[in-house]
């Protein structure tokens, strides 16, 4: 194999590659010796059909396959003899060929910008924390309470209100063809009056109303209504109220606790708080990966390889035009020149990011385990109830979507590793201050650089 170096610009690389003929055939000669122990021709036994034959039949075929095969290890032996790392796959392009003739073919690879990496422990981070109080713990509770709350047939003679559980029967029709449809007649249905389970005005009409009262409710169906035949109809419903039900006082005490299946009430007030903790700690964690983002964004400027940024871009625009369906022009998606920059600014950020967070993980040996993996496998089956076992079997079976759900675990093990090494204070804020959302997509220099570019 003999290799000419074409070109050499900033991250990009060419370079000419020529394998000679007899080495094409040698390998050829080979495969298809291995492929004659596995055949066998009509007057031949497996094994013992001679080679001449077995390249009129099969020698187009496994030339194709040892052509890609000395194309792709060539390939990997240019990159481990001249020590480079590749930001993508190479590209190839054959530019000479026919056969018992050499074999030129061009790789065109960007490289892995060589960049040093900041130290870490000179960076300066807060990290904004809210304890669960006792207050919120007690109104937690206290919805709880109410979810959880049983109710009692009045028996007092009194119109209905807001608030009360009604027990009815109702029987509906659509107000065009006075026709009923599955799902508008119920018998023993309960609904809270005001809590906006029914079709928008069916409660408000129920209200005022006494046991035993027939009622003739008039609605329309929402046009997003699930079932279509019925979006955008008008409809009538007979209501009969049967009961007026209330909700008993509800007490957050011992027997309370252990209908829930707790020990006791202290233990109830435990898992609230821990459960109400855990979402600050989330919030808090999130806060402070932002602003060590962005102080590794800030500390790092170097080339970055264009196939990534494209690559990146185009990924940011799918997800831009999924968010955006209803601007979408002939299936088209037009971006403003503020809005393209501010997009591709994003994407220099993030590809930035990437390759810093993967160096230092490189440096620093951070491996995922399979353990790791199978956690990550599993937590994302749970957001599928009922389908675990597909999504299980979708990740066994495809390699790409597993390497994709390995990268957000692998940035998040770097960045526990990186919040041991920063210098980290914490700072008591209000949970107003914690969940207040960050409208910009980053801060720092590099923001206001790509806006003064745009």
């Amino acid at each position: 194999m003999q290799v000419k170096e074409l070109k050499k610009e900033g991250l990009s690389c060419q370079y000419e590659v020529t394998v000679t003929a007899q080495d094409i055939d040698a390998q050829v000669d080979v495969r298809l010796q291995e492929v004659g122990e596995t055949i066998s021709l009509p007057g031949f036994r497996k094994g013992k059909v001679p080679l001449k034959l077995l390249k009129q039949k099969y020698g187009r075929s496994v030339m194709a396959e040892v052509i890609e095969k000395v194309v792709n290890d060539g390939a990997q032996k240019l990159i481990t003899e001249k020590n480079l790392r590749p930001a993508l796959q190479p590209k190839f392009e054959v530019t000479s060929f026919d056969e018992g003739k050499d074999l030129t073919y061009t790789m065109a690879v960007e490289l892995l910008p060589e960049f040093k990496v900041t130290d870490v422990k000179a960076i300066k981070l807060v990290k904004p924390v809210v304890k669960a109080d006792k207050k919120e713990i007690d109104e937690t509770l206290e919805r709880i309470a109410k979810s959880n709350a049983e109710y009692e047939t009045i028996t007092e003679s009194r119109p209905t209100k807001k608030g009360d559980v009604i027990v009815m029967d109702f029987h509906g029709r659509t107000a065009k063809d006075n026709k009923p449809h599955p799902g508008m007649h119920a018998h023993g249905a309960k609904l809270e009056l005001g809590s906006g389970q029914f079709i928008p005005g069916f409660e408000d009409q129920l209200v005022g109303k006494s046991v035993g009262d027939k009622v003739e409710v008039k609605v329309t169906f929402p046009e997003a209504y699930h079932a279509a035949e019925l979006s955008g109809q008008d409809a009538i419903f007979d209501v009969e109220i049967h009961e007026i039900q209330v909700a008993k006082d509800a007490k957050v005490d011992d027997d309370f606790a252990k209908k829930l299946g707790l020990d006791s009430e202290q233990a109830l007030r435990d898992l609230v708080e821990k459960q109400i903790q855990s979402q600050y700690d989330d919030v808090s964690r999130m806060k402070l990966k932002r602003a060590l983002l962005d102080a590794l964004d800030e500390a790092h400027d170097f080339e970055l390889p264009q196939g990534m940024l494209d690559l990146e871009y185009n990924n940011i625009l799918s997800q831009v035009r999924i968010e955006r369906q209803g601007d979408l022009k002939d299936g088209k998606l037009e971006l403003t020149t503020e809005e393209e920059d501010e997009l591709r600014a994003i994407a220099a950020r993030r590809v930035r990011l990437g390759l810093v967070l993967s160096e230092i993980g490189r440096e620093n040996n951070i491996q995922i385990t399979d353990q790791e993996m199978q956690r990550a496998v599993i937590m994302e089956a749970q957001r599928f109830p009922g389908q675990e076992g597909e999504v299980f079997e979708y990740y066994r079976k495809n390699r790409q979507a597993l390497e994709a759900l390995r990268a957000p675990v692998f940035e998040d093990k770097v960045v526990d590793f990186l919040f041991e090494l920063a210098d980290v204070s914490e700072k008591v804020v209000t949970v107003e201050e914690l969940t207040k959302e960050d409208d910009t997509p980053y801060t720092g220099k590099k923001a206001e650089k790509a806006k003064k570019k745009a």
